[in-house]
């Protein structure tokens, strides 16, 4: 298989890293807007000529569709932010070529009911194209990350094997890792957490349909395994909402993020001065976005590993009954950093994030899953993803919730 890589950041580094033994790969294009910073994960990989460096602008359609075509790829890969997604997405089904990406197409609030009513929702833009995609027999595979993307895995697998009937999905995520010499250094993209945190949630119930609620409502304390412990966990606006309700059949699913007041804080903070705003003005006669500003003053999350210490954990808490009794688990993928630092070199939540596409990579490049269209995780057979989750270093592991 040969692969366009748009986006050689953390999680592309992991993804490049854990692709670059598999037999098969033939190719992958590193692409990105800082060239140096691509030419750094290369030099990291033993065979350099199966993975070429290019300068590309992830916002220029026709730059993307150049590279795909001069490599002649069978996918691009997008590891760039949300807010190129489209572009992205947009060349893949120019070039006639399939599409794979860890978070959909961004949404808009309500203009006049945020907190009850979606406006935008995630995905819409690429579902509203599904058709598009299947008359042309390629495939856009959408949100394959950890969450979403293993998180939707999960979903399908407890419908297919742990229970006859689901109440309620909610994906849980929490961690207890610290980042030595900062008082705030976020582990991952600081855009994207702005975008998931400050947009209003997305709740869906199957008698309700999807609707909205405040940022860090309905906080709840779960307690995650692995030494983890208990974390207070908050609605944030997530894929899993929009994709697990389109092929598994439950009452409810909710996304709910273990943040800390901390951390909530600094992002109340920031909007409430306009730092959030993704959207250019102009200061001292330059045009930049406030967003773009505040990421630029953080610490770039690809280079955090040797500072960062303990675990993170991904998952999916059910809950429903099997055999005529209530039953609830929590099937999860734990990632300690100083073995992912150990093992692969780059720190564990841009680890547990990267190795999701890579093995449906594997399952596109061999023929285990197939399709045609704008499908999510849970459109296919969970199994074969599950059972190479260990080969690649990320087991995943399940808690029964008495």
């Amino acid at each position: 298989m040969k692969i366009l890589l748009v986006g050689v950041g953390g999680v592309g580094e992991a993804i490049a890293v854990l692709s670059a033994n598999r037999p098969w790969l033939e190719k992958m294009v590193l692409a990105d807007y800082n060239k140096s910073r691509a030419e750094e994960v290369q030099a990291r990989l033993k065979d350099r000529e199966k993975f070429p460096v290019e300068w590309v602008d992830a916002g220029k359609q026709e730059l993307i569709e150049e590279l795909a075509r001069k490599h002649k790829v069978d996918l691009i890969m997008n590891s760039c932010d949300p807010v190129y997604n489209m572009p992205i997405f947009n060349a893949a089904y120019s070039v006639g070529v399939n599409y794979m990406d860890m978070a959909m197409s961004l949404s808009t609030p309500h203009p006049t009911d945020p907190f009850h009513q979606p406006g935008v929702k995630l995905g819409d833009e690429q579902f509203a194209r599904h058709d598009d995609w299947v008359k042309k027999g390629i495939l856009a595979l959408v949100g394959l990350g950890v969450e979403p993307g293993m998180a939707d895995v999960f979903a399908r697998y407890a419908q297919d094997h742990l229970f006859d009937e689901i109440e309620e999905i909610g994906i849980r995520d929490g961690a207890n890792l610290e980042v030595k010499g900062y008082e705030f250094a976020p582990n991952f993209s600081i855009w994207t957490t702005i975008e998931e945190c400050l947009n209003p949630p997305v709740i869906w119930e199957k008698d309700k349909g999807w609707y909205t609620t405040a940022p860090f409502s309905e906080p709840e304390v779960f307690e995650f395994p692995e030494g983890i412990g208990p974390v207070e966990c908050v609605n944030v606006e997530h894929e899993e909402v929009l994709l697990i309700p389109r092929w598994v059949k439950c009452k409810r699913v909710t996304f709910k993020y273990g943040l800390g007041d901390q951390f909530i804080n600094v992002l109340k903070t920031l909007k409430i001065l306009g730092l959030d705003n993704k959207e250019p003005i102009q200061v001292k006669g330059v045009q930049v976005a406030p967003r773009d500003v505040v990421a630029a003053c953080l610490p770039d999350p690809a280079h955090l590993g040797p500072l960062m210490s303990g675990k993170t954990s991904a998952g999916t808490w059910v809950k429903g009954l099997k055999d005529g009794k209530q039953r609830q688990v929590y099937l999860y993928q734990v990632a300690d950093n100083a073995e992912c630092m150990q093992k692969f070199g780059v720190q564990a939540v841009v680890a547990q994030t990267g190795f999701n596409p890579v093995i449906g990579f594997e399952l596109l490049a061999t023929g285990k899953w197939k399709g045609a269209g704008v499908l999510g995780p849970e459109a296919f057979d969970p199994i074969p993803f599950m059972d190479r989750m260990a080969d690649y270093g990320f087991p995943w592991g399940m808690k029964e919730i008495v």
